[in-house]
């Protein structure tokens, strides 16, 4: 199998070691690097799953213990089964792609759909069809473009990421919690709020990659991907999604750079390219250079960065755009800002004559500097309002629409809507904005309901009890960000 040149692969700082066991105790930590870290250069590795006894089990296990090896056999684990799993595990309802195959039509005769798929992969002659691009408002009011792709390319997708998984789990560091398994939104909120309460943290840089997954550079990400792939058929497999192109209004227009939001393989492609182009250079930054503590916690292309010293903070985020710039990245100025933040920032402020901390938003939730009654530093976090106000004029919107439906499926739709939203923002200190939602929520549906009532015979007294009846009552469902951080890491991390 022909090899590329050492010179042609990327250079990138060591890789710190991942693997399940550790992964836990990986948040905003300050691990020491392995004896035999991968640095600039790869070799040949392991052939990865020749007489595999269990799936993926030696594609994980060498990929944890040797982290130079270059994995040469690893389509044969796309197997009918995966394929198969990777079907079931797709959303029924998921919008169809520019075929316009549906998840239930596909299932039709999905044993010989998988097996024609599984086929023209093993023999290459598959070819992705373009993704079908469609906008998402958000809650700024612009427009988020996402690529659609065909069921038969997103149950592939799916496939080839699970195995793809094995080897970069093992490999992605420990502030890093975008889209990676068992690793949610709200991890990454516990892993931030511990290591700002614990840490030394009096300034916080936050940062957006201007069009992330718009800017992804192809040549770069296939030289990250070379670094621990050398199957020809997995690489050829990415450029093919990565060229195959969207279709917008009936045209379609090649894709020379980018990866579309929305595809099953974009989130792992994001990933392998911000841990090389950002996480390994962050975490060895933050070793040599920093001069106090400092934490990091990525999710996506959103970042925190925690900084005990200022000069180490300006000098970092100058050194940012330097490095982004080298893999065609940049930073979106509008939403890139460094703050004083932290337990000391409303004194040290107060004493310059200025106002209160500024706040930063991460996501979903603005994060404020507050105080307990006891007076001692806590961090403070609500919904964000912006979030607030989309969310609240789509209930408002999507009730009007159903105005004319029985109360019972009215008050189910709802009460669904309700419980999605507990279930992420109901978090300690948030009670107030949690209960404002319901309140609103339950305001917008009486407006919806009361034209209904010819003779005004919908009151509020009635409209409270209908509330009471279908939708759930505003409360806190999860633990502190500490307590559910110490149990997820059992003790191990250093931020205690």
């Amino acid at each position: 199998m022909h090899e590329r040149r050492k010179s042609d692969r990327p250079v990138v700082p060591a890789m710190p070691p991942n693997n399940a066991a550790q992964a836990a105790a990986e948040v905003v930590e300050e691990r020491g690097l392995a004896k035999r870290n991968a640095a600039s250069k790869t070799r040949p590795g392991h052939s990865a799953g020749v007489s595999a006894t269990s799936a993926l089990d030696r594609v994980r296990h060498v990929a944890q213990t040797d982290k130079e090896a270059r994995f040469t056999a690893l389509l044969h684990h796309v197997s009918l089964d995966r394929l198969r799993a990777a079907y079931w595990a797709l959303q029924p309802k998921a919008a169809p792609g520019v075929d316009g195959v549906t998840w239930l039509g596909y299932g039709q005769d999905l044993e010989a759909n998988l097996r024609d798929l599984h086929g023209r992969v093993h023999r290459g002659s598959y070819r992705p069809r373009p993704s079908r691009r469609v906008y998402i408002p958000k809650a700024d009011g612009r427009q988020r473009p996402l690529g659609i792709a065909s069921l038969e390319d997103k149950v592939l997708q799916r496939a080839v990421v699970e195995v793809l998984n094995a080897i970069y789990e093992t490999d992605f560091v420990g502030f890093s919690y975008g889209f990676r398994p068992g690793r949610s939104p709200h991890r990454a909120l516990d892993a931030l709020a511990a290591a700002i309460v614990r840490k030394k943290v009096n300034w916080v840089l936050d940062a957006d990659i201007r069009g992330f997954y718009d800017a992804i550079d192809h040549g770069w990400m296939l030289r990250f991907l070379e670094h621990r792939i050398a199957d020809r058929r997995i690489l050829r497999l990415i450029c093919k999604w990565l060229k195959a192109g969207v279709i917008e209004e009936g045209k379609r227009s090649e894709s020379v750079e980018g990866t579309p939001q929305g595809a099953s393989v974009s989130p792992l492609l994001a990933n392998v390219y911000l841990n090389y182009a950002f996480d390994l250079w962050a975490d060895q930054w933050r070793r040599h250079k920093a001069h106090g503590d400092m934490i990091i916690v990525r999710f996506a292309d959103d970042d925190i960065v925690g900084f005990e010293h200022q000069q180490d903070a300006q000098r970092f985020l100058a050194d940012l755009r330097g490095r982004l710039a080298t893999f065609s990245l940049e930073l979106a100025p509008e939403k890139t800002r460094l703050i004083e933040f932290g337990r000391f920032a409303a004194e040290r402020r107060a004493e310059r004559g200025l106002g209160r901390p500024e706040t930063f938003v991460f996501l979903g939730f603005t994060h404020i500097c507050g105080k307990t009654r006891a007076g001692r530093f806590t961090l403070t976090r609500i919904t964000d309002s912006k979030r607030l106000r989309a969310k609240l004029h789509a209930v408002k919107r999507e009730l009007r629409r159903r105005m004319h439906l029985p109360i019972p499926e009215q008050g189910r739709w709802l009460a669904s809507v309700v419980r999605g939203h507990l279930a992420y923002f109901a978090v300690p200190g948030n009670i107030k904005a949690v209960d404002a939602f319901c309140d609103q929520a339950t305001r917008h549906w009486f407006k919806a309901l009361r034209p209904r009532s010819q003779r005004a015979s919908l009151n509020w007294p009635r409209m409270h009890r209908l509330a009471q009846r279908w939708l759930p009552p505003p409360r806190i469902l999860h633990p502190w960000p500490d307590e559910r951080f110490d149990v997820w890491t059992q003790g191990k991390s250093p931020v205690r």
